[in-house]
């Protein structure tokens, strides 16, 4: 059994996690364990729970949060890091076996003690793999993420830092760059990850792209902070307008490309020959955000039988590369199952985990060679015989990936996408999971988690109407919790009917205009050929639920063989359900999207 904290605090038993819901005795839980093995004042622990306005009854009410803590253990089968009462407060045992956070510091200490590089490197890697998202996102303490977080994130910040230096002294610059990437833009102050990158995009060839990455680190801190670069910025820029040679890891050789094993049939070859090839010869292509590290999923619920279904297949014996098929309407939650799938796995893949963004932000497709080339980036730098899992999001159609498996030396790959991509099973085999909207049960537990279980409790009726006016639809019900989450005193009841009264218009964010369901509905007819996207309007404005093709006749203005070929179309865009031979149904956001829309879209539906 073992507590994470460096991420949503959960409870860890072999590959099952539990990701506690947010509560008081959830926040008396962090503010122990960031503190364990030593004695936690109760004054503190009041605070962290109440904040400095306490209750008249937080003395008590605090040891009735330290019984149901320890029934939470019972249920939980923690029976080796309990709760001691002693004179002034309270202690946790804990050791790296049972707690990340000192794992973590533990592995750092270690990797500060050897002497070689890169077995420095590796356990560094070790230890931040122990990272898994947001530290504490799921603990609501005021006082926690003022005071503890931004020390912890300090911490894995060093430890990133350092590895990155390691990366540059033994020239694995492709590497250190897709880190970089990432680490220079989630904290653009923090000049250090800056200069790294600047470093490795200068050694890797590219001088034009590190000179403009030091102009815009230059207009950043003189716009936000009114400095100027450090001088270790200013000589680095200083070297590489002299084109001036910066150290010995230029003269390293570079790392051997990984063996890219392949698979039978004249396309998998091809696939595997466009890999190989961009592995062995094209030049490093600085990880933009196409190919990226594996998210964490915060506050992800739902889904027990299909993560079992899919984590059996990706964790069974053998080496033989695996490719899954993660299909579904748009919002259903593809990748946010993807991401969970591969953090539940990532020991069997020590090569890494790599999110490999199929779509720009516009919704254009990304061109096969320019995702094999930076994927090739991604990969050049690994052990030889290490697998590597790749999550290829959002692909538009069969040929977009096939480059891509398969994933690396015996690795594996998870495609999401709102097509069946038949084709791509075809050629390359693989096992397909069709996702549709949550269970009742699923939509409840959704709502546990994100507003935490005093709230849903509270109100479980309503709990259960508000997740049925969502449709049970993973998107809307993230909308609505994100809604609620920011307006603590508002009643789920109320907020049923004030969904009801217009669904479309509020689910949506003030902030985030592109997380609605009428923005990521309307993303998904863009990307359809105009006329089949006419049909969709039409067919689902028009028709009541449960409809044959033969229903859709009159509405489409075709013969019934081209009417069943749309719908066949329509269904495995993922915007209608169910399908041949079987009736078609239409989801009822999706029925109230289109109902608001034809009227502005629609036209005379031509053949298609």
């Amino acid at each position: 059994m073992r507590f994470q904290l460096l991420g949503p605090l959960s409870i860890a038993d072999g590959p099952d996690t539990v990701v506690l819901q947010p509560s008081k005795p959830t926040i008396l839980l962090a503010s122990l364990l960031l503190h364990a093995n030593t004695v936690v004042s109760a004054d503190y622990l009041q605070r962290t729970m109440w904040g400095e306005e306490q209750p008249a009854t937080s003395r008590a009410a605090l040891q009735t949060c330290v019984l149901r803590l320890r029934r939470l253990f019972t249920k939980h089968g923690v029976t080796e890091t309990p709760i001691e009462a002693v004179p002034g407060g309270y202690r946790i045992t804990a050791g790296p076996r049972h707690l990340d956070l000192i794992g973590f510091r533990e592995e750092v200490r270690r990797a500060a003690d050897i002497a070689d590089p890169e077995s420095e490197l590796h356990v560094l890697k070790g230890a931040l793999s122990l990272w898994e998202g947001s530290v504490l996102a799921n603990v609501r303490s005021d006082v926690l993420h003022r005071d503890e977080v931004p020390r912890l994130v300090e911490e894995r910040l060093r430890t990133l830092e350092r590895a990155c230096d390691l990366k540059l002294r033994l020239g694995r610059c492709g590497e250190a760059l897709v880190e970089l990437w990432s680490a220079s833009r989630a904290h653009p102050g923090h000049e250090r990850f800056r200069e790294q990158l600047i470093e490795a995009l200068y050694r890797t060839g590219r001088q034009t792209e590190a000179l403009a990455e030091y102009r815009m680190v230059k207009e950043y801190l003189l716009d936000e902070l009114g400095v100027d670069p450090s001088p270790a910025l200013r000589r680095l820029e200083l070297a590489i307008l002299r084109g001036e040679d910066l150290g010995p890891a230029d003269d390293r050789p570079p790392a051997a490309a990984p063996y890219v094993s392949g698979v039978t049939g004249a396309t998998g070859a091809t696939g595997e020959r466009r890999l190989t090839a961009a592995l062995t010869a094209a030049p490093l292509a600085p990880p933009s955000a196409m190919v990226q590290p594996v998210p964490a999923v915060r506050s992800f619920s739902g889904r027990a039988a299909e993560s079992a279904a899919l984590l059996e297949r990706l964790t069974a014996p053998g080496q033989e590369p695996v490719t899954l098929l993660v299909s579904g309407a748009p919002g259903i939650g593809k990748t946010a199952l993807a991401q969970h799938l591969a953090h539940q796995v990532k020991e069997s893949f020590p090569a890494g985990l790599f999110m490999v963004r199929m779509v720009a932000p516009d919704g254009t497709p990304r061109g096969p060679d320019d995702a094999a080339a930076e994927v090739a980036a991604a990969l050049r730098d690994q052990a030889r015989g290490e697998r590597a899992l790749l999550v290829l999001d959002d692909v538009v159609d069969a040929d977009q990936v096939r480059p891509l498996l398969p994933a690396g030396t015996d690795g594996a790959a998870i495609v999401t996408s709102r097509r069946g991509l038949a084709g791509l099973v075809a050629t390359h085999g693989g096992w397909v999971l069709r996702l549709g909207t949550f269970a009742e049960e699923e939509s409840y537990e959704l709502l546990l988690a994100v507003l935490g279980s005093e709230r849903v409790d509270a109100e479980p009726d309503a709990a259960r109407r508000l997740a049925e006016a969502c449709g049970h639809h993973p998107l809307a019900l993230r909308i609505m919790s994100a809604r609620l989450l920011t307006r603590p005193a508002l009643r789920l009841a109320d907020s049923v009917s004030w969904l009801a009264e217009d669904p479309l218009a509020r689910l949506s964010l003030a902030d985030s205009p592109d997380l609605s369901v009428h923005r990521v509905l309307g993303g998904a007819l863009d990307r359809l050929d105009p006329r089949l996207a006419d049909a969709f309007l039409k067919v689902a404005a028009q028709i009541p639920d449960h409809f044959t093709a033969e229903d859709s006749v009159r509405v489409l203005g075709m013969p019934p063989v081209e009417a069943d070929d749309v719908l066949d179309r329509l269904a495995d865009a993922g915007l209608l359900e169910e399908g041949p031979p079987g009736p078609y149904r239409v989801h009822e956001l999706l029925r109230v999207y289109a109902r608001r829309t034809a009227p502005y879209r629609s036209r005379p539906i031509q053949k298609v």
